[in-house]
């Protein structure tokens, strides 16, 4: 993996006056701060150019702290959660800071990865028949990761998986740990992988959109399986999602994404009833409303950027081409994260005072409803 610095053009310095300029990380002190994430650039090369997916992110990530990353398809998601796992596609070209504990993992040797990867950072992802072999018993699979990372016995690897199984309510897991993927449900293989992700106790874990196959009733199982898995142990977890439902009922804060680059992060329910950008109060006005009403569904005009478009649209904010707030100087800079009204709510909007007023009515006559826990 090498730097990709030109795929970031930075803002100037000087763009934003010092008073108003905020660090992400300002929830915690140094000793609860987990995660440290600067100016995080992921692309891959094209006909010798640099394709930009993952555009000069920060964020960080507290100890036991929960945070959402959310965004349309394409906005660098889950590129951003890999990139943390040190799993980007081959040909990913990864720059910028990631920090776990002070420790340096961009660019960090397999001898660090191998410490790290599945005893301090683990993962559960999308599709679990993507990391589930097919010709090995789920316990195997799971006792296998207890014994990459702890030096057990067999018999106590197999002890530990079938724990891990009860733990996220496998019932009869004993037997069951001795079946093949094939033979579990969608919903079972999914909360197979959470035990694998949590069965050695990680500091952080990654979930990236881990109940999008599942229908809503097994989504909140699982979301409640996957918080009571973390709260037994302490981790801290960010959760890729695109679903603010989600978000509203089991995030502590949200950062939301567009185009690969940071538009607004907060407490939960702050950025959720006080939007700060017009593409969260886009997202907002088109959810669905809770109770019967006539008010119809807003929309936000347009489709995401290509990466054609990205790399013709020069050092501009991505999302000006479909933002109803647009003005010139949208088109010529990208506006930095900035304080909003409290330091620990951002914005990446030239305009965000102006949101105060307006929030999610922007794209619609009517007030959005904000999601319920």
């Amino acid at each position: 993996m090498n730097p990709a610095a030109p795929m970031n053009p930075a803002a100037p310095a000087d763009a934003v006056p010092p008073e108003n300029r905020a660090a992400p990380g300002n929830r915690a002190t140094p000793a609860e701060e987990l995660l440290t994430v600067r100016d995080l650039r992921v692309g891959f090369r094209r006909h010798g150019r640099p394709v930009p997916a993952v555009r000069g992110l920060s964020f960080d990530v507290a100890a036991g702290e929960v945070l959402a990353v959310v965004g349309e398809s394409g906005a660098g998601k889950s590129l951003t959660a890999l990139a943390l796992l040190g799993l980007t596609p081959p040909g990913a070209e990864v720059g910028g800071s990631v920090r776990l504990r002070g420790r340096e993992l961009v660019d960090a040797p397999r001898s660090v990865w191998r410490e790290v990867r599945g005893r301090r950072i683990s993962l559960v992802p999308q599709d679990a028949l993507a990391v589930l072999s097919p010709v090995h018993t789920v316990g195997e699979q799971i006792a296998a990761a207890v014994r990459s990372v702890r030096r057990v016995s067999r018999s106590e690897a197999w002890s530990r998986a079938v724990a891990a199984l009860e733990q996220v309510g496998i019932a009869d897991a004993a037997r069951r740990a001795r079946a093949h993927p094939h033979e579990f449900s969608g919903g079972m293989r999914q909360r197979a992988v959470i035990a694998m992700a949590m069965v050695n106790e990680p500091e952080l874990v990654v979930a990236d959109e881990p109940t999008t196959a599942l229908d809503a009733a097994l989504q909140a199982q699982l979301l409640d399986t996957l918080t009571q898995a973390r709260q037994r142990t302490g981790a801290a977890l960010l959760l890729v999602t695109h679903d603010l439902g989600i978000v509203a009922g089991h995030a502590d804060r949200v950062l939301i994404m567009y185009a690969g680059r940071h538009m607004e992060d907060g407490p939960v329910r702050r950025v959720l009833t006080e939007p700060r950008t017009p593409y969260t109060a886009g997202l907002l006005a088109s959810l669905p409303p809770e109770r019967s009403t006539t008010r119809r569904l807003a929309a936000i005009p347009g489709s995401p950027p290509t990466a054609r478009e990205l790399l013709a649209g020069g050092d501009g904010c991505a999302f000006a081409p479909r933002c109803p707030l647009a003005e010139e100087r949208c088109a010529g800079t990208a506006p930095p994260a900035v304080a909003t009204e409290r330091t620990d709510h951002r914005a990446a909007c030239h305009r965000w005072p102006e949101l105060a007023a307006l929030g999610p009515t922007l794209f619609t006559d009517e007030p959005a409803e904000v999601p319920r826990a």
